[in-house]
């Protein structure tokens, strides 16, 4: 029987290598799996290369990955907003390094992964620092550079709703990135709200299959206590 449930975020996160490449969804805090994060926080791999779309808001959640100095490389489009400190101290410091991706290249590198292509040839970029020593051709009249598909051992996803497939279900903009990033990881791991059972998806409704995902936690949230 196929059942991609585990008990806990630790749980499911328990194998991840020192080193590893892990994707991480969310565009800003919409659509952060904020409890992954917290459990591979606690896990304790060091030395990781990030792929996200910033580099953290605050210091929580990403940003506290990268305050605890678990991170080595962030390859993303949007390192600094007002927000930003935790990331922009590491980086004038010199501990952690920079692979600054334009958000669309970053998005098509991510879905290349998945789909099993090797790169692309894009206008974006060329003829700036950020197209320096990558290939570039002319099609049609128009320069291009070269840009590779992004693997990753790990993604990290927060989704809605799940099977104990893994099919996924988004809530409205949270789905961002999570889609192509569960397509071009090794291991995809899933923090949901409800967990349905199997035939509780309408088939038409499901953005992610769970051929694409390896593990599912579902994350309770304990209301407020409510002053007597």
């Amino acid at each position: 029987m196929i059942d991609k449930i585990v008990p806990s975020a630790a749980e499911a996160l328990k194998d991840v290598p020192d080193g590893a490449t892990v994707m991480i969804g969310g565009f800003g805090t919409a659509g952060m799996p904020s409890h992954l994060i917290d459990a591979l926080i606690a896990q304790g791999a060091r030395d990781l290369t990030i792929v996200n779309n910033n580099a953290g808001n605050g210091e929580t959640g990403l940003a506290a990955l990268l305050k605890a100095r678990r991170v080595k490389k962030i390859v993303c489009s949007f390192p600094r907003q007002t927000d930003s400190q935790v990331f922009d101290a590491l980086y004038r410091a010199g501990d952690i390094e920079l692979e600054l991706v334009p958000q669309g290249n970053l998005a098509e590198r991510i879905r290349a992964a998945g789909a099993g292509i090797g790169g692309f040839f894009t206008p974006t970029g060329y003829g700036t620092p950020l197209a320096e020593g990558k290939e570039t051709r002319v099609f049609h009249g128009k320069p291009m550079v070269f840009e590779t598909a992004l693997h990753a051992d790990f993604a990290l996803i927060k989704a809605r709703v799940a099977d104990r497939w893994g099919n996924l279900v988004y809530r409205k903009t949270a789905r961002n990135f999570g889609p192509a990033m569960a397509m071009a990881a090794k291991c995809s791991v899933v923090q949901v709200d409800e967990i349905v059972e199997l035939g509780g998806l309408d088939p038409e409704i499901i953005v992610t299959p769970g051929i694409f995902v390896q593990r599912v936690v579902r994350i309770t949230i304990l209301p407020l206590a409510v002053a007597a």
